[in-house]
């Protein structure tokens, strides 16, 4: 690694730690204070309705997230069942949310499983690396959308001017337009310590950014209807603070951006009494990412298990007798 970029590299895990240290600090100023019996009766208090509608909302981001897979292999010219697309990308997901490093746990589970479909660790990358590009483009569209269409509620939320707020949005719509135009040109490709990959082109990169967005509106809405009655956010400007609050968590390196992404939330919802937001929020923390965790655990232990009995099958099948 160049000198340049190992220094930066340093540079981003430093502000990464201090992040999480503060976000820590602040949490443990906010539990300090808690009335935890508010907390227990704020966290019991979620109704059916919310509690369906949190768990439909999170399914319709994973299903949305297994269309990262199937586009990033479009783009690799690679056919795989569907099934397999699904699994691969769904337990990846869950297992990488929780443990972090997306690029090590989630590569290892999709190599895991498309392997025996004839992938090779290298394609797997090039996949790992084109999905995580669908969801930074999909998080670019909302936070430009959200920044654009809603910046005086945003900015009476976050304690930013509308200006401000306005100049981050068209900020990143620049930079989302400029990567259009880069990837329309001509055929693009990066090329990282002598492996090159090639960038999707135009189409699509538009068909990256909308399910990109759309998966995250879905996440996002998993904890906006968890959120206690009469809260009076609407869900654009809600969508805007979700964003960052998942950019702060993922700039922290924490696994799921535990602490910092509910640190940003309840800085940023702090006109709602803290409790119902805490028990929101470990609610989220349960159906987007326990729930999830375990099922991914249990359909790759069948996986394997279905694995073995067939390689196992093979091996006791009798030979076909000689003509």
């Amino acid at each position: 690694m160049p000198q340049g970029s190992r220094r930066f590299a340093w540079i981003g895990t430093a502000l990464g730690v201090v992040l999480f240290a503060a976000s820590i600090a602040f949490l443990w100023h906010v539990v300090s204070d808690l009335d935890w019996a508010e907390l227990k009766r704020a966290f019991v208090a979620a109704s059916a309705e919310q509690l369906w509608a949190a768990i439909g909302f999170a399914t319709l981001s994973y299903a949305l997230l297994t269309c990262y897979d199937a586009l990033a292999l479009k783009q690799l010219h690679l056919r795989v069942p569907y099934r397999t697309t699904a699994l691969a990308s769904f337990t990846s997901y869950a297992v990488s949310f929780n443990l972090g490093f997306p690029l090590l746990t989630g590569g290892t589970v999709r190599y895991w499983i498309y392997a025996p479909k004839g992938l090779r660790a290298s394609r797997v990358a090039s996949l790992t690396v084109i999905a995580g590009i669908t969801f930074w483009l999909g998080m670019g569209l909302v936070l430009t959308w959200t920044l654009l269409s809603e910046a005086g509620a945003v900015a009476a939320l976050t304690r930013l001017g509308s200006l401000i707020v306005q100049a981050i949005g068209i900020g990143v719509g620049v930079a989302l337009v400029a990567y259009m135009a880069f990837v329309s040109i001509k055929r693009r490709g990066v090329t990282i310590q002598g492996w090159r990959l090639e960038l999707p082109g135009f189409r699509l990169s538009l068909g990256q950014s909308l399910i990109g967005a759309a998966e995250v509106c879905a996440a996002s809405a998993v904890l906006y209807v968890l959120l206690p009655a009469g809260h009076g956010i609407g869900f654009e400007v809600f969508l805007a603070v979700y964003v960052v609050a998942v950019m702060l968590g993922i700039a922290s390196h924490a696994p799921g951006g535990l602490g910092v992404f509910e640190a940003t939330i309840l800085i940023a919802l702090s006109h709602l009494p803290r409790e119902q937001v805490l028990g929101a929020l470990m609610l989220f923390r349960i159906c987007y990412y326990f729930l999830p965790f375990v099922l991914a655990l249990a359909l790759l232990g069948a996986y394997e298990i279905t694995r073995r009995l067939k390689a196992l099958r093979t091996v006791l099948e009798p030979e076909e007798p000689l003509a």
